[in-house]
């Protein structure tokens, strides 16, 4: 793979952290909290990888802005609650991260979290120093909106034909106006049908989380 690529740009929740149950009942226990339709398992899981903002208008277009910036306080706060440590990185993830860094891949994260969420999470991880930039929703437009992934390219000054994302299929999706290649890695709850043809070069579906 090293004669093909350069940058390899990960997605964080789902993708090499295992959060995607906790995130799904962080976000019902704040639509508990504020009396608002809880969402189902799938739609929660659907939105991972927005930002929290997009997120909660995606998950609940009824509400006020007001309340969904209660709902927003409401999930951070119960997110937040909980201590993460590299045990909560996806088997075998770190070590995969460690060797394509010993390999000479430059590595990045683009993500929907915070700054201080992504921030809090590569502290607890240790993965902080192996990722040459990391880019959060808060600092550039949200996906699905592309401009995340083209900052990080031409921070790196990497050809986009360089480039690999590694992504949970929904969001890659979403990115596929990007002419970049990507590798996508379906998780056991998402179903949706790929629409992306034109666009994946590598599909490596694998449930059980092996790199």
């Amino acid at each position: 793979m090293k004669n093909r690529f350069d940058l390899i740009i990960f997605d964080w929740d789902g993708t090499l952290i295992n959060s995607i149950d906790w995130i799904t009942s962080c976000l019902q226990h704040a639509a508990i909290q504020y009396d608002c339709p809880i969402p189902e398992s799938q739609a929660a899981k659907d939105v991972i990888g927005l930002s929290i903002t997009k997120a909660m208008q995606t998950l609940f277009p009824e509400v006020d802005k007001p309340t969904q910036k209660q709902l927003v306080a409401c999930y951070s706060q119960k997110y937040f609650s909980k201590q993460i440590s590299r045990d909560d990185l996806f088997p075998g993830v770190y070590e995969m991260l460690v060797q394509l860094n010993e390999a000479g891949y430059r590595l990045a994260v683009a993500t929907g979290k915070t700054r201080v969420g992504l921030q809090e999470a590569l502290q607890a991880t240790g993965t902080e120093e192996l990722f040459c930039i990391t880019r959060c929703a808060d600092e550039t437009a949200s996906k699905p909106d592309p401009r995340m992934l083209r900052e990080i390219i031409q921070h790196t000054h990497t050809a986009k034909e360089r480039s690999l994302m590694w992504a949970i299929l929904y969001m890659t999706c979403k990115w596929h106006t990007m002419p970049i290649f990507l590798l996508l890695r379906c998780h056991a709850a998402h179903t949706r049908k790929n629409s992306c043809n034109n666009t994946i070069r590598y599909c490596a579906c694998n449930s059980q989380h092996n790199y």
